[in-house]
């Protein structure tokens, strides 16, 4: 298992499933959790949901890519809370998270995946 895992934050749970089945092709040997929808089952997000998919990361540093803004908000507040280095990324969640992914498994720096995502953040 890799140093660093990968989390998925979606408003929807089909979404989130869905990224985490594209990017897994790319990183056989990357941890990936994802969260998605609300406590209801609806479109929305859990702060105990989000919180969970953090924690069953085998990761202790881990990518974060979230879709819409209280996704991020939780993945936020996560941060403040959780012994785990997160490292959040504004970029889409697919394209992010697929990039990401496929460097982390040829166990690119850190500071090479941050740069190399630049051109996809989103401001």
């Amino acid at each position: 298992m890799k140093e660093y895992g990968i989390v998925i934050i979606s408003h929807s749970k089909d979404v989130a499933k869905g990224v985490s089945d594209i990017i897994s092709q790319v990183a056989a040997d990357v941890s990936i959790t994802y969260s998605g929808g609300a406590d209801d089952g609806g479109i929305g997000t859990s702060f105990d949901k989000v919180n969970a998919a953090f924690e069953k990361n085998a990761a202790e540093k881990l990518y974060a890519f979230y879709d819409l803004g209280s996704a991020k908000m939780n993945i936020e507040t996560v941060m403040e809370l959780s012994d785990k280095e997160i490292i959040l990324f504004n970029a889409p969640i697919l394209e992010g998270a697929y990039a990401t992914a496929a460097q982390v498994q040829m166990d690119e720096k850190p500071e090479v995946i941050k740069e190399n995502l630049k051109s996809i953040e989103i401001k």
